[in-house]
């Protein structure tokens, strides 16, 4: 069957050639071997920090997780859904025709994070995750009048006044709590329907990688990139956490501006602008993902969508403030509460490097490789960007230029000190972004490297318990 093909004069043109292949295999195994080390080092200082003073906050550094091997009811599911990514994926991204492979890999993705998540059983696993005392199921009741409970949210935000959030609601804008009472409103109250729908977006981000890939790097790259998005260590914790959701909600952003961009629809260019909005008021971080977007504009070297952009993007902050929330005054107020909890105990020392190691091993050793190319690739990529008169810029670029908006993006937020632990699950909205550095690895390599993806999620999920 042949595989779907189009014509797009904004979309960068495609190299014939397997890309990055010119430095062979040792400089990757290299890059693979420092992210290895950052990671065991980062485990042997942080055991030793906290146990001599328990300032870390975290029982087993650099994740947020206790040391707990074991197996259950996920595992054979789990090992199934590996090999067979690993034995068939990169065949099949790159024979199927293009919209089942979309499906596909948003199928396997889905796979691969349930069959994780029930590792620890559906009750432990999926169905209590987001009920627990730090979660956004418990405030529900207090949500019976929605324009009242935003008009008094940024109240309960500090600890001290009566009836302060829970952690996770009071460290992120009502949006993230208004998703939940929804869900709640529409009969599919309660953890297990909350759990299953951050699975589901969480995993159809996926395919809005995918899309954006295609749109601004072309076909080849998107197909190479497939199978390790499907299979990505951070589906550990995007079942089940709120921020699997937050992730998909952003990527369809970013992928729906490509789809504005080079096939020219004010309808996918307002959509994306929507929701940005949203994902700004799902969490303080996430206005970082305006660098990616804009990142999609520098790579297609158009300003056509942004007036539809910015004009549906603003609806949301609006609606917020008039409803009675105002961004802008609860953020200062969830610095302060930061400070009040963990935030204020743990470390910048150790946790501005021990978050990016919790980082490799939510994104894998492969991407640690595929970001040496992605650095290396960077200088002829952005000076052929930045430069007027240049072509547009080649796949190989425009795939550097998106992944290294990602990669700025997440050191910005490690650098804030508002990240302080956690990244594993915090920063997946990133590293959606950052696995696509994989399509520049050698083709003969592949499914060694998603060998060891998946190797490091399944020794994760087995020997910790990581709370989400």
């Amino acid at each position: 069957m042949k595989t779907e093909e189009r014509s797009d004069s904004s979309r960068p043109a495609e190299e014939p050639a397997a890309p990055a292949g010119r430095a062979g295999h040792r400089p990757d195994l290299v890059a693979a071997g420092v992210g290895a080390l950052l990671v065991a080092v980062a485990c042997g200082v942080g055991w030793a920090w906290q146990r001599s003073n328990g300032e870390l906050q975290a029982q087993w550094p650099p994740l947020l997780a206790s040391w707990n091997p074991h197996v259950g009811p996920g595992t054979p599911a789990a090992l199934t859904v590996a090999a067979a990514v690993v034995a068939y994926g990169p065949a099949l991204a790159d024979r199927l025709p293009w919209r089942r492979l979309l499906l596909t890999a948003w199928a396997t993705a889905l796979a691969w994070i349930f069959s994780l998540a029930l590792i620890e059983g559906w009750y432990r696993g999926i169905a209590r995750r987001l009920t627990t005392k730090h979660e956004y199921l418990r405030v529900i009741d207090r949500f019976d009048d929605i324009p009242a409970a935003l008009r008094g949210f940024t109240d309960h935000i500090v600890v001290g006044p009566p009836g302060n959030w829970p952690a996770h609601v009071a460290g992120h804008p009502p949006g993230a709590t208004l998703t939940f009472v929804w869900l709640d409103r529409i009969g599919l109250g309660g953890g297990a329907w909350a759990g299953v729908f951050c699975i589901v977006l969480g995993a159809s981000g996926v395919a809005a990688v995918l899309i954006a890939v295609r749109a601004l790097a072309g076909e080849r790259l998107a197909r190479r990139a497939a199978p390790f998005l499907a299979l990505a260590p951070f589906a550990v914790w995007t079942g089940t956490s709120a921020d699997g959701y937050f992730a998909g909600v952003a990527a369809w952003s970013i992928a729906l501006l490509a789809v504005a961009v080079t096939r020219r629809s004010l309808l996918a260019a307002c959509v994306s602008g929507l929701l940005f909005g949203w994902t700004c008021y799902l969490s303080y971080g996430l206005p970082l993902i305006a660098l990616l977007l804009a990142t999609v504009l520098l790579i297609t070297r158009t300003t056509r969508p942004v007036l539809p952009f910015l004009a549906a993007a603003l609806t949301v902050p609006l609606a917020f403030t008039l409803t009675g929330f105002a961004w802008w005054e609860a953020y200062p107020l969830l610095v302060e509460r930061y400070y009040q909890g963990a935030g204020g105990v743990r470390p910048y020392a150790y946790w501005v490097w021990g978050n990016l190691a919790a980082a490799t091993l939510a994104v894998g050793l492969a991407t640690a490789a595929g970001l040496r190319r992605t650095l290396a690739a960077t200088p002829s990529a952005a000076l052929g960007a930045l430069h007027p008169r240049r072509p547009a810029p080649t796949a190989e670029a425009a795939l550097t230029l998106l992944v290294l908006a990602a990669l700025l993006a997440l050191l910005a937020a490690d650098l804030s000190g508002m990240s302080k632990a956690e990244t594993e699950r915090i920063w997946q909205p990133f590293y959606f972004w950052l696995l696509p550095a994989t399509a520049l690895l050698p083709v003969r390599g592949r499914r060694g490297w998603l060998g060891a993806q998946a190797g490091v999620a399944l020794l994760v999920n087995h020997l910790v318990w990581t709370g989400w």
